[in-house]
C-alpha cells in the first residue's frame, strides 16, 4: 500500500521532466538543421522573437462587463432561491443570459466608440 503513494508523485515529475527534454532535443535539432542550411545568426533571431500583437484596450472591459453580469445573475440566482424556492439550474440559465447581455451590451459599447 505504501509503495503506490509514492507512485504518482514520481510518475507526475518523470513526465514533466520528458517533455522538458523532448522540447530540448527538438529546439536543439531544428537549430542544427538551421545551420546546416546556411541561415545568418539575425535570421535565427527573427525566428525565434515572439510576436507582440498589440493588446485591445476594450478587451478588459469586455471582461469586465462579462464577470460582472455573471455576477450579477448569480446573486439573482440565490436570491430567488432562498425567496421562491426555485431549482439550483436557475444558475446555469442565469449565468447564461446575464453572460449573453453583457456581451450584448459590450457590443454597444465597443460599436459607439468605433464611430467616434
Amino acid at each position: 500500500m505504501h509503495g503506490e503513494e509514492v507512485f504518482v508523485p514520481v510518475i507526475l515529475f518523470l513526465s514533466i521532466a520528458g517533455i522538458f527534454g523532448v522540447r530540448i532535443l527538438t529546439r536543439h535539432k531544428e537549430r542544427m538543421t538551421m545551420i546546416e542550411k546556411g541561415l545568418k545568426a539575425e535570421d535565427m533571431k527573427s525566428l525565434y522573437e515572439r510576436a507582440t500583437s498589440p493588446t485591445n484596450p476594450l478587451s478588459s472591459l469586455k471582461w469586465g462587463v462579462v464577470f460582472v453580469a455573471i455576477g450579477v445573475a448569480v446573486l439573482l440566482g440565490m436570491y430567488l432561491r432562498q425567496t421562491y424556492y426555485v431549482d439550483e439550474s436557475i444558475f446555469v440559465a442565469l449565468i447564461a443570459l446575464f453572460g449573453g447581455l453583457g456581451l450584448i451590451s459590450f457590443y454597444v459599447v465597443a460599436r459607439k466608440k468605433a464611430q467616434q
